[in-house]
């Protein structure tokens, strides 16, 4: 597991997952690895799949990790990178039909900031066949892909199944102008404006009070510790799927 970020649910749902399917972990910074010093992205990829039977990158670069893969013999996963999470919308995924079944037809509505998370739920939804709606400012509205733009929030609200944010503010981008969300702040009165029985999801961590409010994250609605908890079984599915049509026995 190679990371470039700070990371709490990423690399504990790893570690534990693969622990829990019998295997062995190591876990390096990027800045350990000679991948960010001389060594060419090909001899670093290489050298690693002499040595372990899968790898997990969490990085910033979402080229980099391209090319990680394309010169590697083992499984590459990605963790997260500035364009996507696919990991977590596996676990978000999970999450929608342990509380309200299938996934297909449901309408889930992404408020804030159009992010990497945003964008792998854009990715999804023709794969699973449910409705994607995106609210957010004017300026960051999505150019093309699945899912409708909504700009106002309360109409895109109404009668959702799973109201979805994240923070504003990433890592790397802290000082960034953020007044401009604050009409996409999920609280009570756009909860209510979405099914009875909606659930709101967050992939952490939280800003309180800033994209979602206490109020909000208090009631039965949320789901944010479930959908945390499934990273982890959704990670164990990950790497067997991966090591197994690697030919590694599971």
């Amino acid at each position: 597991m190679v990371f470039d970020k700070r990371s709490t649910r990423t690399r504990m749902s790893f570690e534990v997952a693969m622990k829990q399917l019998g295997g062995h972990t190591i876990v390096m910074n990027a800045e350990e690895m000679q991948i960010t010093g001389a060594e060419s992205v090909d001899d670093t990829a290489k050298v690693l799949s002499r040595f372990v039977d899968a790898a997990m990158f969490r990085i910033s670069s979402h080229e980099k990790l391209r090319e990680i893969a394309n010169c590697a013999s083992i499984p590459i996963i990605n963790g997260l990178t500035d364009h996507s999470h696919p990991c977590q919308i596996m676990a978000d995924l999970m999450t929608i039909e342990e509380k309200l079944g299938a996934v297909k037809g449901k309408k889930i509505v992404w408020f804030g900031d159009y992010n990497n998370v945003a964008r792998t739920f854009m990715q999804a939804a023709p794969v699973w066949d449910f409705e994607l709606v995106i609210s957010c400012p004017e300026d960051l509205r999505p150019s093309d892909g699945a899912a409708r733009y909504v700009p106002d929030p309360k109409s895109a609200a109404e009668n959702a199944d799973v109201i979805v944010t994240d923070t504003w503010v990433s890592m790397g981008q802290e000082g960034k102008f953020i007044d401009k969300f604050m009409p996409y702040q999920v609280n009570e009165g756009l909860m209510a404006l979405a099914k009875n029985d909606a659930i709101f999801m967050h992939c952490m961590p939280i800003h309180r009070n800033q994209e979602v409010t206490d109020e909000v994250l208090a009631t039965q609605a949320s789901v944010i510790y479930d959908e945390a908890e499934n990273r982890l079984h959704a990670q164990k599915a990950i790497l067997t799927w991966c090591l197994e049509n690697a030919g590694v026995t599971i």
